[in-house]
């Protein structure tokens, strides 16, 4: 995964309370067994008029030109709740989204997310509003920054907001690593431990 230190990048508003993971991905388009490909069916029953021919819905704020390229997400509260599938976290990931800012989440998806190497960020509705005013005043010119060594969101015109963070969830977000990769960091101590236990009760092991 990718390390994320700071990103400054154009924010898309999208929103809308109690968006689950059944509409950030549907389970239609989930037909592959790999994380690529999954971009395309981000957001697509929102996103297409027809899920088939997919022909955009101008009216859908993802095929709005002003935020194309967009990096940053806000939303509404508990982002992210229904199923567990992580297909929706990927698919987020693969479009080009780093960080979503929402007032809260779906535990599930919350977990996903930083696994995943998906920044999710918690501010109060109140903070996300004034964000989202300054934002839409021009898109491509009013560009958040998000800055995770600080836990702090900041805009040129807007004052910082800061965010809270679990040090286990910053540390593998900052570093870039996956639960595979934070046990193998214990690698010696596994092996340490192996050699020991082989060694207390050989009559556990293989021959």
């Amino acid at each position: 995964m990718r390390p994320f230190k700071i990103l400054k990048g154009i924010s898309l508003p999208l929103m809308r309370i109690n968006v689950d993971t059944d509409c950030i991905i549907p389970s239609r388009e989930m037909k592959r067994v790999s994380k690529t490909g999954l971009g395309e069916g981000l957001f697509a029953g929102w996103r297409y008029k027809e899920p088939i021919s997919r022909t955009p819905d101008p009216e859908f704020i993802l095929n709005n030109v002003k935020y194309a390229g967009a990096q940053i997400l806000l939303s509404g509260m508990n982002f992210g709740c229904g199923s567990s599938r992580e297909h929706a976290v990927w698919a987020m990931i693969e479009y080009g989204f780093r960080v979503i800012i929402a007032p809260s989440f779906g535990g599930i998806f919350y977990n996903n997310c930083v696994r995943n190497g998906l920044l999710p960020v918690t501010l109060p509705e109140n903070d996300i509003g004034l964000l989202v005013e300054w934002i839409i005043q021009n898109p491509r010119q009013n560009q958040l920054t998000i800055d995770l060594e600080k836990q702090i969101v900041s805009g040129p015109e807007v004052m910082a907001f800061h965010f809270n963070i679990s040090p286990q969830d910053k540390d593998m977000l900052l570093q870039g690593l996956d639960m595979i990769d934070v046990t193998l960091l214990c690698q010696d101590d596994i092996m340490a431990f192996e050699k020991k236990d082989g060694q207390d009760r050989p009559w556990a092991k293989l021959a």
